[in-house]
């Protein structure tokens, strides 16, 4: 990725330790697990009673479902620093998304129950990639699993961990969740997939895509505002960075996502722009799924980052065009290294 951002040297502490210090994180905890008992957590508001190992839509019950756990160096580059963002790979989704990069753990839902694990187990992973040195716990696909989450996070914190919390979202959040986790995420990762319903409905199954991202990240904005806090290595540890995935056939819609963002949230939130789509899983299978059969074309990808300098949105990264849809292509059948790491290519 270019970086087009400078970053600023600042010293932070990732902020749950002072609602650990309070007592908060533990009431934090708590309410986010009673919502389980009717499961509210995500915007398909399920109501099956997860604590009783009821099976949501996500497919998911009681514990988390954890599929990989690894240093990576596939994110931004303030996230992967030179020891790799510390990724904790969610199994299972909220989303059935036709092209989904990651379909072998988060649309394989018999397979994933052989991993699930207890919430301590949880939280030994995320001291376990603290102690290889990297520079973040980056939880990816958190969504149905936010109340397990944070009650690792508070077993982790009292057992030494002082990292940051990436929240590495679909946006398929509810703002309920979201403001319960307000001081528990340092690091709102999340992607802005579509800026209309029907593309939503037609490739990710869900209904109100459009209106509940958008209020996700009005509430992620709130939380964060538009700085983005780096230490002295110019590490990120605390703001908002919105995830742009470019789609073949202008699918996602990305130049009114940017006006979205510009008008609704500030010219100064940070944008990731991705080229990194190439067709898997249905994309590349099902022949409903034509408009996505294909890679973006570079006419496409320059449009983009057009727009990305004709609306003023200055602040962000973007992707290379070349090459990117090869660097970030996953395999889980091998859990402890999925990624085939962007520094092989170099």
């Amino acid at each position: 990725m270019t970086e087009l951002l400078s970053p600023t040297d600042t010293q932070h502490e990732p902020s749950y330790l002072s609602l650990l210090r309070a007592g908060v994180l533990q009431q934090r905890v708590e309410a986010l697990e009673r919502l389980l008992e009717s499961c509210t957590v995500c915007p398909r508001d399920c109501l099956n009673n997860r604590l009783n190992n009821d099976i949501a839509a996500c497919y998911s019950s009681r514990l988390p479902i954890v599929s990989s756990y690894t240093a990576h160096f596939g994110e931004e580059p303030p996230l992967t620093g030179s020891r790799g963002a510390g990724n904790i790979f969610f199994g299972n989704c909220n989303l059935r998304c036709v092209y989904c990069q990651n379909y072998q753990i988060s649309q394989t839902h018999k397979q994933q129950l052989k991993n699930e694990v207890t919430h301590e187990r949880l939280a030994e992973m995320m001291l376990e990639l603290q102690q290889r040195g990297c520079h973040n716990i980056n939880f990816v696909s958190p969504t149905h699993f936010a109340p397990q989450m944070a009650r690792s996070i508070l077993l982790a914190a009292q057992s030494g961990l002082r990292l940051p919390i990436v929240y590495n979202t679909n946006a398929y959040d509810a703002v309920s969740v979201l403001q319960l986790l307000d001081r528990v995420v340092d690091v709102y990762l999340p992607d802005l997939k579509y800026a209309d319903d029907e593309s939503g409905y037609l490739y990710s199954k869900v209904s109100g895509y459009k209106e509940f991202s958008r209020l996700a990240l009005k509430e992620m904005h709130r939380q964060t505002g538009d700085e983005l806090v780096f230490n002295e290595h110019g590490l990120l540890r605390r703001g908002l960075v919105i995830r742009l995935l470019v789609l073949p056939n202008d699918i996602g819609g990305v130049r009114e996502s940017i006006e979205w963002i510009k008008d609704e949230l500030s010219p100064r939130v940070a944008i990731s722009l991705m080229a990194q789509y190439y067709p898997t899983h249905q994309a590349e299978t099902n022949k409903r799924y034509v408009l996505l059969s294909r890679r973006i074309r570079e006419l496409e990808w320059l449009k983009a980052t057009a727009a990305l300098e004709e609306l003023g949105m200055e602040e962000g990264w973007v992707q290379e065009f070349d090459g990117a849809s090869y660097y970030y292509r996953p395999d889980f059948n091998d859990a402890d290294r999925p990624f085939r790491d962007i520094r092989d290519f170099e």
